[in-house]
Parts: C-alpha cells; structure tokens; sequence
C-alpha cells in the first residue's frame, strides 16, 4: 500500500530513502488520479521493499507541490538518492510506470 506522506514528512521518507521512490501527486477532486491510484497501489505491493510508492496530497501540502513545480495532477516523480531522475505526467499504462521503477532498481 502506499504510504502518505506531507510536506513535513517529505524529506525523512522520500530524499533520505536509501530505495528509489514514486511520488503521487493527487487531489482528492482529480478524477484521473482516482484512476491511476490503485495502479500506483498495486506497484507499491509488487515492488515491496525494493522501492517506495508514497501520495502526497497537493490539497494539503502546497508547498511540496510548489517545491517541484506541480502544475498538473496526477504528476509521479521518481526519486532516487534524492534527486527527481523521471517523470510522468497524467494517466499512462501500468507498464509505463513499472519500467520506469525498474530502470533505477
């Protein structure tokens, strides 16, 4: 399962994670995130303890959102050491995003 994460817990949980990590933007109102969530949901399980699949909430935690220039929802970077190394705006296939992780593994 995904985990949650705010702009307080952003740094702790995504730059100093020692696995490469998805961050989901969303918002509660996006209706293409609400299509696109179970999937990240569903990569979070597959890759276990290889990599991170985390959601942040633009809604509530601005300033994370602002930091990496989110201007469209859903929004997934991919992190790894710390650095954005990918991206991936709007509602792609599965597979997409899974090669993506897999490229940083």
């Amino acid at each position: 399962m995904a985990l949650e994460v705010t702009d307080s817990t952003f740094e702790e949980i995504v730059l100093k994670s020692e696995v490469p990590v998805i961050v989901d933007f969303w918002a509660v109102w996006c209706g293409p995130c609400r299509v696109i969530g179970p999937v990240v949901e569903e990569i979070g399980q597959e890759f276990g303890e290889k990599a991170k699949v985390v959601k942040l909430d633009v809604d509530n935690n601005n300033q994370t959102a602002v930091k990496y220039g989110i201007r469209n929802i859903p929004t997934l970077l991919f992190f790894k050491n710390g650095e954005v190394v990918d991206k991936q705006v709007g509602v792609v296939p599965k597979p997409v995003l899974v090669n993506k992780l897999e490229a940083l593994l």
